[in-house]
């Protein structure tokens, strides 16, 4: 039993102040450009998936949305790349080998979110459907109509999908390991 007279130990305890919580942030671009590219792979990523399911009549629009989507990830996956070498990333943070498996998981989120947009729109036109950007801007073509090559893009276009995902569950699963395990700042650096 405590005597009436002996300090409280969590009557000392104090909780930080944002103040005292300095989290090293990712520039405001950089926010901004990761959480649209996450937003439109979330919509993207499923729509490809549900074509198949969709009948005739509304396949095509279905494609043109899709491919218009992930021509848009392109796009901005080569802004966050200017951005990357333009601005400067806040020091990585943590153990030697969370710090590799970081930047391994990082670059080939980046590599695959330029194979996947490169591929599915290549594949799309090699199989004879040229993009016309949300039905509105028709989009060049640079290789045309060529059955022979439209099923090796396809596949890369698919394989690189699955892979993505993997990296996708991966990088999900090491931000809850982060914030709800190790319980540190890692998440806010990105909000």
């Amino acid at each position: 039993m405590s005597k009436i007279n002996e300090p409280n130990i969590f009557a000392r305890a104090t909780c930080p102040t944002e103040a005292d919580i300095h989290v090293h942030r990712f520039p405001a671009t950089s926010r901004l450009l990761h959480w649209i590219v996450a937003a439109l792979v979330l919509a993207t990523w499923p729509l490809g998936l549900f074509i198949k399911f969709t009948t005739n009549e509304v396949k095509l629009d279905f494609y043109m949305i899709h491919e218009s989507l992930g021509f848009l990830v392109l796009w901005i996956m080569l802004l966050r790349i200017g951005n990357k070498l333009l601005v400067k990333a806040p020091p990585a943070e943590g153990a030697a080998i969370e710090r590799f498996a970081a930047s391994s998981v990082h670059g080939l989120l980046y590599l695959l979110l330029i194979v996947m947009p490169v591929s599915g729109f290549l594949a799309t036109n090699a199989h004879g459907f040229p993009l016309h950007w949300f039905g509105l801007v028709p989009v060049w073509s640079p290789i045309g109509k060529t059955p022979e090559i439209a099923w090796t893009l396809s596949a890369v276009h698919t394989w690189s999908a699955w892979i993505l995902l993997a990296l996708f569950a991966l990088h999900v699963g090491a931000v809850l390991f982060h914030h709800v395990i190790k319980r540190d700042n890692t998440l806010y650096r990105i909000l």
